[in-house]
C-alpha cells in the first residue's frame, strides 16, 4: 500500500473523534489534506473551524467551510494535525511545511490534540528529520550560530517566508535526547519565534496507519 493511502486511512480514522458541536482546529500538511477532504462527512457536527495556515484555510473554504479566527472562538475542543516525526512519548517534530508557529498555538489552545500519521513517521529518537525554527529575519545569523554551538547544522530555507512574514532555519544533525528540555532552551533564544519540537505540549492521541490497520494510542 502506498503512503498516500496510509495517510488517507489515518485521516478518516480521526473523524471518529469529532463530536457534535465541536470547535475544531485543523493543522497542515499532506495527511491533513486527506483529513480536510473527508471532513464533509461530519460537516453537521462542526460548530466552528480554525486553520493553522493560509493553505489550510483555502482548502477548508474550498470544501465550503467558513473559517473562524482563534481570537473569536477561544480555546478549541479538538486539534487534528500530522507530524514529520513522532516518538512513543507522543512528542513530535513538526514544521516541514513551515506552519509550525500557528500549529503550536492551536495545539496549546486545544483541549485534545489528535496526531494523524503513517507508520513511517514513528521513530525511536527524534532528530533525523530537520528541526524547523522560525526566526525573525534580523536574528537569523545569531540564531544559526547558537545551533552550530549545539552541534546542529542550520540551513536557511531559501525562498520561503512564513505566514507570519518570517524565515525558517532547518536544523540538521541535531541530537535530541531530551525533547522537552531542548524545546524550552531553544525557544528562549532572542529572535526565535517557534522551535519545531512539540514536546512540552505533546499529542493526546496518536492515530497511526500502517497499511494493514489503524492503531490508536492515548497518552
Amino acid at each position: 500500500m502506498d503512503q498516500t493511502e496510509k495517510k488517507r486511512q489515518a485521516a478518516i480514522a480521526a473523524l471518529d473523534y469529532i463530536d457534535d458541536g465541536v470547535t475544531l482546529g485543523v493543522g497542515s500538511g499532506t495527511t491533513v489534506h486527506q483529513f480536510i477532504d473527508a471532513l464533509a462527512q461530519v460537516r453537521d457536527k462542526i460548530a466552528a473551524v480554525v486553520a493553522s495556515s493560509w493553505d489550510t484555510q483555502s482548502r477548508l473554504e474550498a470544501q465550503g467551510f467558513e473559517v473562524s479566527d482563534l481570537a473569536d472562538t477561544g480555546d478549541i475542543d479538538l486539534y487534528v494535525d500530522g507530524a514529520d516525526e513522532a516518538n512513543k512519548h507522543f512528542q513530535m517534530i513538526k514544521g516541514g511545511g513551515g506552519a509550525l508557529t500557528r500549529e503550536k498555538v492551536l495545539a496549546a489552545a486545544s483541549r485534545r490534540f489528535i496526531c494523524i500519521i503513517d507508520d513511517s513517521k514513528l521513530v525511536g529518537t527524534l532528530g533525523a528529520f530537520p528541526v524547523a525554527v522560525e526566526v525573525i529575519p534580523m536574528a537569523r545569523s545569531y540564531v544559526a550560530r547558537q545551533f552550530i554551538r549545539a552541534r546542529g547544522q542550520p540551513i536557511l530555507r531559501e525562498g520561503f517566508v512564513t505566514d507570519n512574514g518570517n524565515q525558517i532555519l532547518d536544523i540538521h544533525n541535531l541530537s535530541i535526547p531530551n525533547p522537552p528540555e531542548m524545546e524550552s532552551r531553544f525557544s528562549q533564544l532572542a529572535g526565535v519565534v517557534t522551535v519545531g519540537i512539540f514536546a512540552n505540549r505533546p499529542a493526546d492521541v496518536m492515530v497511526v496507519a500502517d497499511g494493514k490497520a489503524v492503531r490508536r494510542s492515548e497518552r
